[in-house]
């Protein structure tokens, strides 16, 4: 476990790279969160064995491109969806669509697309499915611009702007918007913060986001509490992201 920061009565921090004025965020320590969060699920040792895993960047890089449109499609298809009936019906995902292979998805004629998508193994909407090969293109067009894999591009994105990465996904893909992308991205292994229920309440509690969740605004403030928290604790953004999450709102038995 990382060494504890020095409690502090109040953290404050400056972001201003974005727009031509500054704004500053108060709110609780790191030390005051980690102890709200382990007064509420029952001490330190539960609260560590509750933290989410992050992927090596060796690992990110070595994954292959075809187990992120895996997970940016299983994403796609759980949001708004019971997710347990996605996950039930996953392998017959992968068998339908050759184990998400980028170059036969990418020469998939449009007729044969149609036909895949009245699979009764499957789930038949046909929106949700047009974007495999459309993210299949984004992947491709990634790896072809930046002359390197989708996956070391992936572990390469500076987790101090990790907001980035989630615009490049909702800019250059197809329904990886909002908390589509960045579940996925957690799911695989990449060190980021998610705008869950509890955290954006925590965020507005405190002011430091005062305006729409997904607005440039308020993902560049949410990007810089969590790198000061980061730096005061030396944890990772996604431990961070669940330990706010224990100390804020409903607390669920897990």
């Amino acid at each position: 476990m990382p060494a504890r920061a020095r409690p502090l009565a109040q953290q404050s921090i400056t972001t201003a790279a974005f727009w031509q004025y500054t704004i500053v965020m108060t709110y609780p320590d790191y030390d005051t969160l980690y102890d709200r969060a382990c007064t509420r699920k029952g001490g330190e040792s539960v609260v560590e064995g509750l933290l989410p895993q992050v992927a090596s960047q060796r690992h990110l890089k070595q994954l292959g491109s075809d187990r992120y449109l895996a997970e940016f499609t299983r994403k796609i298809f759980q949001s708004g969806f019971v997710w347990r009936v996605v996950d039930k019906k996953w392998q017959d995902f992968e068998h339908v669509f050759w184990q998400f292979d980028i170059e036969r998805l990418l020469m998939m004629p449009d007729d044969m697309l149609e036909r895949k998508a009245q699979d009764p193994a499957i789930i038949r909407n046909f929106s949700k499915i047009k974007t495999i090969r459309e993210n299949a293109m984004m992947i491709a067009d990634t790896e072809r611009r930046e002359d390197r894999p989708f996956g070391e591009f992936i572990s390469q994105w500076p987790k101090s702007d990790v907001v980035g990465l989630w615009r490049y996904l909702k800019k250059n893909g197809s329904r990886l918007g909002g908390n589509t992308g960045p579940y996925a991205l957690r799911t695989l292994g990449v060190d980021t913060f998610l705008l869950t229920q509890d955290v954006e309440g925590f965020l507005r509690h405190h002011d430091i986001i005062d305006s729409g969740i997904t607005s440039q605004r308020a993902l560049q403030s949410a990007q810089a509490f969590f790198n000061d928290l980061s730096e005061q604790s030396g944890r990772n953004l996604s431990e961070l992201s669940r330990i706010v999450s224990f100390g804020y709102g409903q607390n669920r038995v897990l």
